[in-house]
């Protein structure tokens, strides 16, 4: 009775018949210099691996047998070459194509929308990604139905594989290689702590988060489950990927985030000019009133009505210039806009709101800012009263003046609750 095949033996001769239009010498030593891999390659995969098992870790034979060729520096086989099955109809590639590109896609639209979702620690981010959930769906069904060895037959993928393997064989770019390969066992454990954590961060900026938290717990989870057997089995990419390319996504932005938020601290802490020197003495950053910092100034007329569109001057004619603070839309903040002498200004509030939108002073969810354009209080101005002229224009000589003294009245101002 016959000894069975093994998966290397059936394996490496459809190798060999693709490699059928080169000389038999230079079939032998390629075929002797891959044979070892392979041997190892089915150890690891146990007694009895099945030749899809190789498939699945190598592509097909055909596909490594291009690989093998471009490696040597061979030239393509020539067209019309005997081939296995030469006369069964070649298989579509529009289904396998869609798989992959539908993976590439998905993994690319994650990695943006956790960057947005991170760089502004807001889960709304998120929202657009679901767009993006029928592309993966229908890219994991061909998968499954297809198979994953017509996505490793693709050209592109194949092309793919090839710079990788080419990569790995240079000096320089191996080494790295090599030691990002090293660090795989850790990576899906730093991408269940990312997923847990992003979750975290974004309950703090609204509760709505805790719907997303769940599926990140999932994806951690998955993670650390399917990465490590990704060598087994190539379908598990489309499970890995797509979370990789999220957690680098999400990493990305919040680098982003920190950056922004310590340039922020930074200019909070500093005290920037806004005027072209300190040499020109053109303007104030602040004005002070009995020692007391003024960061507003209230004109009224003579009827108590409040003025606007007022511009202050000093004796000199130089304008009193002083910093300006409004609301910055996006992130709720009070932001310094600029300097300038136009008062009055509007008063910034800072606070909160709840989830719809109500402002709620600190009591609420959400970072707000508002700008009160109102006079805080009513200012009473004393009437002047002119002197009434005198009955007789020229005095009488017995006449003596006694002056009187008045004193002025001093406006008050009466603050509206």
């Amino acid at each position: 009775m016959s000894e069975k095949p093994t998966a290397v033996r059936v394996y490496l001769a459809r190798v060999r018949t693709a490699l059928a239009d080169l000389p038999a010498s230079e079939i032998e030593e390629i075929l002797e210099d891959v044979r070892p891999h392979l041997a190892e390659l089915e150890a690891e995969l146990g007694e009895g691996a099945r030749v899809e098992a190789l498939i699945e870790r190598l592509g097909t034979p055909e596909s490594y047998a291009a690989e093998l060729r471009a490696s040597g520096g061979y030239p393509p086989a020539a067209e019309g070459a005997t081939q296995v099955l030469a006369t069964a109809k070649a298989p579509s590639l529009a289904k396998p194509r869609i798989a992959f590109w539908g993976l590439v896609l998905s993994a690319v639209a994650l990695a943006l929308f956790a960057f947005a979702a991170a760089v502004r620690i807001d889960p709304d981010g998120l929202i657009g990604a679901v767009l993006f959930l029928p592309v993966f769906l229908v890219s994991l069904i061909l998968l499954l139905r297809g198979g994953v060895e017509a996505v490793l037959a693709l050209p592109e993928v194949v092309w793919l594989r090839q710079a990788l393997a080419k990569g790995r064989r240079q000096e320089d770019s191996g080494k790295a290689l090599n030691y990002l390969s090293s660090l795989k066992p850790a990576w899906w454990i730093v991408c269940a702590v990312v997923l847990v954590a992003f979750g975290l961060l974004l309950m703090l900026r609204s509760r709505s988060a805790v719907l997303l938290l769940p599926f990140l717990l999932v994806a951690g989870g998955a993670a650390v489950w399917a990465g490590p057997r990704l060598r087994g089995d190539r379908r598990l990419l489309w499970v890995a990927v797509p979370i990789s390319a999220f957690v680098i996504g999400g990493i990305l932005g919040g680098f982003g985030a920190a950056v922004d938020l310590i340039s922020h601290r930074n200019s909070y802490s500093s005290s920037p000019s806004y005027y072209p020197s300190s040499s020109d003495r053109y303007g104030n950053e602040q004005l002070t009133y009995g020692g007391n910092e003024v960061e507003n100034v209230y004109a009224f007329d003579a009827e108590g009505k409040p003025l606007t569109e007022v511009y202050l001057y000093d004796e000199e004619g130089r304008p009193l210039t002083v910093t300006r603070y409004g609301c910055e839309r996006s992130s709720g903040t009070k932001e310094k806009i600029g300097a300038d002498n136009r008062f009055p200004r509007p008063k910034v509030e800072q606070g909160v709101t709840d989830d719809q939108g109500n402002y709620n002073g600190y009591n609420g969810y959400r970072s707000a800012c508002r700008e009160d354009a109102g006079v805080p209080f009513s200012a009473a101005i004393p009437k002047v009263t002119a002197p009434s002229p005198s009955a007789s224009a020229t005095p009488t000589p017995s006449s003596t003046p006694t002056p009187a003294a008045t004193t002025p009245a001093s406006p008050t101002a009466t603050p509206t609750r």
